[in-house]
């Protein structure tokens, strides 16, 4: 749970472990991005060298966020600290379904 350096506006990252048992499917990814959207940050979604908006469903369902998946969240913002905290903590939360 390291936060890279935001001078020079770069983003701030984080790496998360999927942990519920289904993975991103349409329910967990429609929290993440109604979570997501409540920041102005841009966020994005890295596995694989695939890269997504955090704000897409369509895109996090192209992902394969499947049960252990590593991710890379980034975002760049006024508010990308507390945004990566709320998507951290939806994730360690397991979408609410565990």
């Amino acid at each position: 749970m390291a936060d890279e350096s935001n001078s020079g506006g770069a983003a701030l990252t984080r790496e998360v472990t999927i942990q519920n048992r289904f993975g991103i499917h349409a329910r967990p990814a429609a929290l993440f991005v109604k979570t997501a959207n409540r920041f102005q940050s841009e966020i994005a979604v890295e596995k694989g060298g695939q890269r997504v908006s955090g704000k897409s469903i369509i895109g996090l369902m192209t992902i394969e966020g499947y049960q252990g998946a590593s991710l890379r969240l980034s975002a760049h913002g006024p508010d990308a600290t507390e945004a990566l905290d709320a998507l951290e903590d939806l994730v360690l939360q397991k979408f609410f379904e565990d």
